[in-house]
């Protein structure tokens, strides 16, 4: 393929733009009678802009002024009469006006063609001076800005500023002049974004052109000041990032292009001259020297208003956006770095700014100056550091008591960041760590107090009698709850201020600052103590990092700082322990500094490891108190700190270090058990001690039991008091209750089983067998009968048989008197003589327990509950009904050994029956239980003690506990509601009225109203819910109650024996819930079922059975 010339390659692209061109130039032509075409304008300008931009991206060689002169004609015509052109077509020629000026002028049009098209620009943009402006799409001016700064970027200096002869004689630039303005106000007024982008980059490529800096001081006051306006408050605000950053980049361009040192140089010498008295400093008209000539009056005018128009920039530092902060922080380096003379008045506040916003990535970067680098260069910038730092410490107090959270975070991290660099710049100073210690106390005094308190505290702490939470294994819970700035809000400056004092100097430094807020804490209380604390607290942990990393590098024991640092901790630790053994509920202390004395506990547990196991003596116990805190943060603290102490002390869980610490524990318990020194958390603790250790403790808590009883009878007047310990003697016998060392090994272990078995047959030959008997007692009887009498016994049996040492014939004895006294108060039943004192069978009942096969265990569990009787009376329901199901839990543990137990049952026995008859219903309930396990415990014991309550039972009238029953369930029926619960007779017939439930109706059959007989096959079912309005059925308090008299009624039939009065009157008043109650009719029918279906049966709850009929009778 051959190639194309450049000459025919132009040729035929001048003959594309003609025939483009010359039917728009008849179209720009046209008379002004004649109406325009717009829209074939618009094609025409659009075919030529496609041409053009198309042979540019081809072959731009062969585009030059020429053909941009001949393009230019029709659109000169047209922009003669814009005015009747719609604004679309004007915004057409601008672009095409662009391209030519970038590939076809370039700088090769004359001077006065830039002039024309700078003055049309900016008429088109801004609008003519005097005439209302035409208000103008967003695009045109867009568009026009784009335009312009294309003209100004190709265009030489001179064609923009005229000639040096012109600006020499101090003559106005009025085009350029005009063009700055509108940049100004397009930067300042813009409607979008994108048209303030452009006006700055216009703005951009002016003092980039023009080298004259005389012409550029002319635009410098009014650019400043635009450029101020848009980059401070509040516009700064409203205007978006892009926006800022190009308004930042054009200031740092305009500042150092007019007043960089370099050149300046001249001016300040003569300044320094003048300072120095070497020349006299210019006056009158030298003073301000030929028109447009830069002077040093100028220069000294010009930094001072820069300087006020850079405070009011600089305040964007507060600016949420790091790309800001950036773009600030590179201004003021740039400033500090060219400009350092001519705006040394200025140095503070950029130094002040660099610090605040400087960024550790691009102080290590080596590619770009950073602060640090320019103190190296300029020493007078180190004391600006050094002055802004201490201004900053001094005011930070201040500060944090601002309402504005961003602002104590801003300050903060400035304060972290000045430390950091004169840490890195080696700027010691005993000044500022004075000030940064005595500054860090006061601002967390200013926080605590201008702290606002949670609205909402989660007060589900932990429970130590319900909790199983330090059972587990695992450190689930080590990590701490902030206690200083705990609020969500204050996070950020909770993270700020421990890298502030992790930073502070080094760690001699850091320990100095601690040892002076240590003597600090003895001097001062309330919040100041609790701030001195924690900022010791943190300095120690601080140096403790530090030593850490440096101890895996070198060995600096040699030195001695180790020593003041230990010696600083251990003063600390030694405040911690007096703090959490002064702990008292009666004592008003913060739980804050309680708090971070927990924290001291643990962070020294960690160090120490297994070594810190001889400290658990002294601080075991105290931390565990605070479990029993009313403050749920404290509770908290108190469970993590157990957690940690027990990880670092090498026990799997909290469970493993208190059981192996119990003894500590116990001792602590005991010694203010015996100085009186009681506090509902130390009852806490105990209970939680003896829960976690199991049963294995028990047997070594005699002491501890010993001096409970001693502060019961001394305070017994109490309730509160006295139900706290007996929580603790609850806790002792629920888990003595579940040691199986109850007795010796050596000793007869038996189960005690005393429920009844129902009676069976032993065929022809037990009736043979009986009648045998009966003979050889006949004879026997006749033998004795005819023997002579035998004198009466000189001394008891009992001394006989001891001195015999006849076990057997003590037996027999005591069967003899059995057999030969049956009206005696039956058997062993009934207790000592009714002469006999109440406490002297109560020691003697005590004293039967010391029986060398029983365990500490058995004997400690036999003193509660013998115990019980004396409280069993308190004015406290809640009392009360703990010792009632104290009673139930011991007994069938102490069951086993009879000739200790049945005593306690006779000692227990009279207050434990007179509970029935309480007041509070749930009171009444326990005491069913209480009764129902001591039936299951003691058996037949309990039979002539029930028989003599049970008719004659006093407290209660109307027949005893017969007719105490009796009202129950009166009562139970009453609350279920008219006809509920145990239905009535209607007609004959035992029916229900209220809702029917599942497992609560009983099939019955019905009796006729009139007839005697049975219906056959018609059953009603009966229900136990009343249909009383608003009745609680089943759930009221007299039903529950009645529910518990069943249970009870269960278990004297079980396991009591009865007679049979007694066995009938039960079964009258519990045959009409037996359906109900399986368990019930089930004991029943054991002792007798022919009776309970008698019973039933008369009451037309059964079917009778036909009588079978032989076939050989009908």
């Amino acid at each position: 393929m051959a190639t194309v010339a450049p000459s025919e390659q132009r040729t035929e692209f001048f003959q594309q733009l003609k025939r483009v061109c010359v039917p728009l130039s008849q179209l720009a032509l046209r008379p002004k009678d004649k109406a325009v075409d717009a829209k074939e304008a618009l094609r025409l300008l659009e075919a030529l802009i496609g041409l053009w931009t198309a042979q540019a991206s081809k072959d731009a060689a062969i585009l030059d002024d020429k053909l941009a002169d001949y393009v230019f004609f029709p659109l000169s015509h047209l922009l003669r009469d814009r005015d009747r052109y719609p604004l679309r077509v004007i915004e057409t020629v601008i672009r095409l006006l662009r391209e030519l000026i970038q590939h076809g002028w370039k700088a090769k049009a004359s001077p006065q063609l830039f002039q024309q098209l700078l003055v049309f620009l900016s008429f088109v943009i801004g609008g003519v001076s005097g005439q209302p402006r035409r208000d103008m799409p967003e695009e045109t001016l867009i568009e026009g800005f784009r335009t312009l700064s294309a003209l100004i970027n190709v265009a030489e200096p001179s064609h923009l500023a005229g000639s040096a002869d012109a600006v020499s004689e101090g003559k106005t630039i009025p085009a350029l002049g005009h063009s700055v303005t509108v940049m100004l106000d397009g930067v300042t007024e813009g409607v979008a974004a994108s048209i303030q982008l452009e006006a700055a980059k216009c703005l951009r490529s002016v003092f980039l052109t023009i080298k004259d800096r005389t012409v550029l001081a002319q635009f410098l006051p009014g650019t400043v000041s635009a450029l101020t306006k848009t980059l401070s408050p509040p516009k700064a605000k409203q205007t978006q990032k892009k926006v800022l950053l190009s308004c930042l980049d054009v200031l740092k361009l305009v500042l150092v292009n007019l007043l960089g040192d370099i050149k300046v140089r001249p001016l300040l010498k003569k300044l320094d001259n003048s300072a120095d008295g070497k020349e006299e400093a210019p006056t009158g008209q030298e003073d301000s020297g030929p028109p447009g000539e830069l002077t040093p009056a100028w220069l000294k005018a010009t930094a001072a208003q820069v300087k006020i128009a850079l405070a009011a920039v600089l305040k964007l530092r507060a600016h949420e956006s790091d790309e800001i902060q950036s773009a600030l922080y590179r201004l003021c380096i740039g400033l500090l770095d060219e400009c350092h003379a001519s705006l040394a008045g200025c140095q503070s506040i950029l130094v002040e700014t660099a610090m605040m916003l400087e960024d550790e990535s691009a102080t290590m970067s080596r590619l770009e100056t950073s602060l640090q680098d320019l103190a190296g260069i300029y020493p007078e910038l180190g004391d600006n550091i050094k002055s802004v730092l201490y201004n900053w410490i001094t005011s930070l107090p201040r500060v944090m008591q601002s309402s504005d959270e961003r602002v104590k975070e801003l300050a903060i991290r400035s304060i972290l960041r000045g430390s950091k660099l004169a840490a890195t710049m080696q700027m010691d100073s005993a000044t500022l760590n004075d000030a940064l210690g005595d500054s860090l106390r006061d601002s967390i005094v200013a926080l605590v107090k201008g702290a606002k308190p949670p609205k909402i505290v989660d007060d589900a702490g932990a429970d130590l009698t319900t909790s199983n939470e330090l059972a587990k294994s695992g450190m689930e819970l080590a990590n701490y709850a902030p206690i200083l700035l705990d609020s969500e809000s204050q996070k950020t400056a909770r993270r700020d201020i421990r890298a502030l004092i992790t930073s502070v100097g080094s760690a001699a430094q850091q320990v100095e600052l601690a040892t002076s807020m240590l003597s600090h804490i003895r001097d001062s209380e309330g919040v100041d103590q609790i701030a001195s604390f924690w900022l010791a607290f943190e300095l120690l942990k601080a140096t403790y990092a530090q030593a850490s990393e440096l101890d895996d590098l070198l060995d600096l024991s040699s030195l001695g700082e180790s020593t003041h640092q230990e010696e600083a901790f251990q003063e600390l630790y030694d405040f911690s322990a007096s703090v959490l053994s002064a702990h008292s509920d009666s004592a008003e202390a913060d739980w804050r500094l309680e708090a971070i004395a927990l924290e001291v506990t643990a962070f020294a547990a960690s160090r120490l490891k297994t070594d810190f196991r001889p400290e658990l003596i002294d601080v075991l116990y105290p931390v565990s108190t605070f479990l029993g805190s009313p403050v749920p943060q404290l509770r908290k603290h108190a469970i993590t700190t157990l957690n940690i102490l027990a990880a670092s002390c090498g026990y799997e869980s909290v469970s493993d270090l208190i059981v192996d610490n119990a003894d500590y524990m116990v001792n602590s318990v005991s010694l203010r058990l015996n100085t009186f020194d009681i506090s509902p958390a130390s009852t806490k603790v105990l209970t939680m001690v003896i829960r976690l250790t199991g049963p294995r403790l028990v047997p070594f808590l005699d002491d501890v039991v010993a001096a409970i009883f001693a502060a019961l009878d001394n305070y017994h007047g109490y309730p509160v008091f006295v139900e706290s310990l007996f929580s603790v003697l609850s806790e002792v016998v629920s888990q003595g209750a579940r040691s199986d060392m109850l007795l010796l090994e050596d000793s007869t272990s038996k189960t005690i089983d005393h429920r009844k078995k129902r009676p069976y047959s032993l065929g022809i030959p037990g009736i043979l067998q009986t009648l045998d008997k009966r003979l050889e007692r006949a004879a026997r009887t006749r033998e004795e009968a005819a023997m002579p009498p035998v004198a009466h016994p000189k001394q008891p049996w009992t001394d006989a048989n001891i001195d015999s040492g006849s076990q057997p014939e003590n037996q027999a004895a005591s069967l003899l008197d059995k057999l030969t006294n049956p009206t005696a108060e039956s058997n062993s039943d009934d207790a000592e003589e009714p002469n006999q004192p109440e406490s002297q069978s109560q020691s003697q009942a005590l004293e039967r327990t010391d029986d060398p096969k029983q365990t500490p265990t058995y004997t400690l569990l036999a003193r509660v509950l013998a115990l019980t009787q004396h409280h069993l009376t308190s004015p406290s329901p809640s009392l009360r009904k703990s010792l009632l199901d104290l009673v139930a839990t011991a007994s069938p543990a102490l069951a086993p050994d009879e000739n200790a137990f049945l005593p306690l049952v006779h000692v227990v026995w009279p207050v434990v029956v007179a509970r029935l008859r309480d007041p509070e219903p749930y009171v009444a309930v326990a005491a069913c239980g209480a009764l129902a396990a001591l039936c299951r415990a003691a058996g037949d014991f309990l039979a002539s003690r029930f028989r003599a309550e049970w008719w004659d039972g006093g407290g209660g009238g109307g027949g005893g506990l017969a007719g105490w029953v009796r009202r129950v369930k009166r009562e139970a029926a009453e609350a279920r509601g008219a006809g509920g619960g145990f239905g009535k007779r209607t007609g004959g017939a035992r029916v229900g009225t209220g809702k029917g439930g599942e497992g609560q109706g009983i099939l019955i059959p019905v009796k006729g109203a009139l007839e005697g007989g049975l219906a056959e096959g018609k059953l009603v079912q009966s229900s136990s819910s009343g249909g009383g309005g608003g009745a609680l059925g089943r759930f009221a308090q007299a039903s529950l109650v009645w529910e518990a008299v069943v249970g009870l009624l269960t278990a004297v039939v079980s396991f009591v024996r009865l007679e049979d009065d007694m066995f009938d009157d039960i079964l009258g008043i519990v045959v009409d819930v037996l359906p109900r109650h399986a368990e019930l009719k089930e004991a029943l029918d054991t002792v007798n079922a022919d009776a309970v279906w008698l019973a039933l049966f008369e009451r037309g709850m059964v079917q009778g059975r036909e009588a079978p009929v032989s076939p050989s009778l009908r």
